[in-house]
């Protein structure tokens, strides 16, 4: 039997806080970087500006008629960047995406300009050990994005990273010119050249380790990199995080339809996403 987010149990260990805000952003530019993802980059003020790598904004998509979105979209920061003190107001903050719904539709019909609304930073975020000098990034599809803040905040700390970039083909790769900037040592792996098997992937993981450069392991966007990578974390001894990607209503915690299983102090339990998430312990996740 497992227990829910807002039971007893969980009251010794509550979430982190965080401090969100309806933030009115306006567009800078908006359009496709291949043929599958958009690239956003919005004007957004200070309030915004605090997100942290891992934490998400949950995005109101007002669709038109005979295409409604009901419900606010929730999406990973990409980049960041705080004001440059031009005017001191605003400052940017970017987004990767998949036209794939009305929602994601509606957002590929934004115009520069026009003004786009996004609460947040909401979620927990990624950290990092002081005594770690070494991570590998794992990521596949829009978790590249998702990564894409971890590199920066890896560079800032002096931690050198190893970035396994997996796509369905070459030009679905996404991140890595961002990933490279900050001094990553990127591998490409695809499927329309063999390389993206779970195979392939654990012997460059496993390679790196043998190294001695991989004090953490990190992960987004597939299920099955993060069963690969729990279990060589569990057989190596090597902590981690993972970001999970989950449906969401209100982003906030109230309405409990983000909940996942995770293993957490000898228990199952049914955490949120939005509120004890996105960004949990490696070891935590069951797969689904």
């Amino acid at each position: 039997m497992t227990a829910t987010a807002n039971s007893d149990s969980m009251a010794a260990t509550p979430p982190a806080p965080f401090a969100a805000a309806e933030n009115v952003c306006t567009v800078v530019s908006n359009h496709p970087v291949n043929a599958r993802y958009n690239h956003l980059v919005l004007a957004a003020p200070p309030t915004a500006l605090t997100a942290r790598p891992g934490q998400f904004f949950h995005l109101l998509c007002e669709g038109v008629p005979g295409d409604p979105a009901f419900l606010r979209r929730p999406m990973s920061v990409y980049r960041l960047r705080p004001a440059d003190g031009a005017d001191g107001a605003s400052g940017i903050v970017e987004f990767l995406y998949k036209v794939v719904g009305a929602g994601t539709r509606a957002m590929a019909r934004l115009e520069p300009g026009g003004s786009f609304n996004i609460l947040g930073p909401l979620g927990q975020g990624f950290h990092l050990d002081p005594g770690w000098r070494h991570v590998v990034i794992v990521a596949r599809g829009v978790g590249l994005a998702t990564l894409a803040p971890l590199a920066d905040m890896c560079r800032r700390a002096g931690v050198g990273i190893g970035a396994i970039l997996s796509a369905q083909s070459p030009e679905l790769i996404m991140a890595e010119d961002v990933m490279e900037a900050v001094g990553a040592e990127v591998v490409r792996v695809t499927d329309t050249e063999g390389t993206s098997t779970v195979a392939n992937v654990e012997r460059l993981v496993r390679g790196r380790i043998a190294e001695g450069r991989a004090d953490a392991l990190f992960t987004c966007g597939s299920n099955r990199l993060l069963m690969l990578l729990q279990k060589i974390a569990r057989q190596e001894g090597i902590p981690g995080q993972v970001a999970l990607e989950q449906q969401m209503a209100c982003g906030l915690g109230m309405c409990v339809c983000c909940v996942r299983q995770v293993r957490r102090g000898g228990q199952t339990l049914d955490l949120r996403v939005c509120r004890e998430g996105p960004v949990f312990e490696l070891e935590e996740p069951v797969s689904w």
